[in-house]
């Protein structure tokens, strides 16, 4: 064999060898390279609404919605899944496995208190499978509704968990939930958690949901690592007047009440910038 076809040789033999790496973990991920791609993002400075407390009619140009994974999805519009994927909802303990709660030393539930919500125990990697094999079957459900999107609250447990809860548990948990959302065609964000959002990459987290971000001078740490891919809620006026300021020309920007209500409701609020 001539030296120059010996070294073709040798590169389409490196070439083979690093196409079934890929290959291979792809496989392992159970994800093609098409479904990788395949997630699309929200539109950047969109009008947004955020529905989580109820779906109603979205309001004149609004163009992304996030509703509860309950919900279906509004026709014709960018529609993100939210999914509470940390806690428990109220009501909903019964349907987990005991042991799947995060207990404290007395055997007691951890709680976040403001909202009621039990602690999921994310510990070992059994836990963090068995936890996250229930939450992606949400996911599929999202998938099937036609959601294009996930929004798995709750990334920040960690801080209500008594110190029993670590970033590393969580990162790990929330990578299998990315995971499986790609391989569904999903795009999936970081919802809050500005301290994690250096490890967006590790991760696999595509986009940012940012709460009060213009109230505690967070949105500029948001879009340094996702870009103007970040859709903030803020709950008051000041928090709101912030954010358009700075950010109300690139970012997607509305103001909700804090319960989320529908419109008719007493306390419904819904500004943008």
């Amino acid at each position: 064999m001539s030296e120059s076809r010996s070294v073709i040789h040798r590169v389409l033999l490196a070439t083979l060898a690093s196409a079934l790496a890929v290959t291979a973990v792809y496989s392992a991920l159970n994800l093609s390279p098409e479904a990788e791609a395949a997630a699309t993002l929200p539109p950047t400075h969109a009008k947004f609404d955020y529905q989580i407390g109820g779906a109603y009619t979205p309001p004149a140009g609004v163009q992304v919605v996030t509703r509860d994974r309950t919900a279906s999805p509004a026709a014709g519009l960018y529609n993100i899944c939210y999914v509470n994927a940390f806690q428990v909802q109220p009501g909903e303990q019964g349907s987990w496995a005991s042991d799947l709660l995060l207990r404290d030393a007395k055997g007691n539930l951890v709680i976040d208190e403001d909202w009621g919500e039990p602690l999921l125990d994310l510990r070992t990697a059994d836990k963090r499978t068995r936890v996250a094999a229930k939450v992606n079957g949400w996911i599929d459900d999202c998938a099937a509704k036609g959601y294009k999107a996930i929004e798995p609250d709750n990334y920040d447990s960690y801080e209500r968990s008594k110190g029993l809860l670590t970033t590393t548990q969580a990162k790990a948990y929330l990578t299998l939930l990315a995971t499986h959302a790609h391989g569904k065609n999903l795009a999936i964000a970081q919802k809050n958690t500005v301290d994690l959002a250096g490890s967006r990459t590790s991760v696999g987290l595509d986009f940012a949901v940012a709460e009060e971000c213009g109230q505690y001078d967070e949105c500029g740490d948001y879009v340094a690592a996702f870009g103007n891919n970040v859709i903030v809620i803020e709950y008051t006026n000041a928090g709101r007047t912030k954010a358009c300021s700075a950010y109300g020309t690139k970012l997607t920007i509305v103001q909700r009440d804090v319960d989320v209500s529908t419109p008719g409701s007493s306390g419904y609020v819904r500004k943008t910038c």
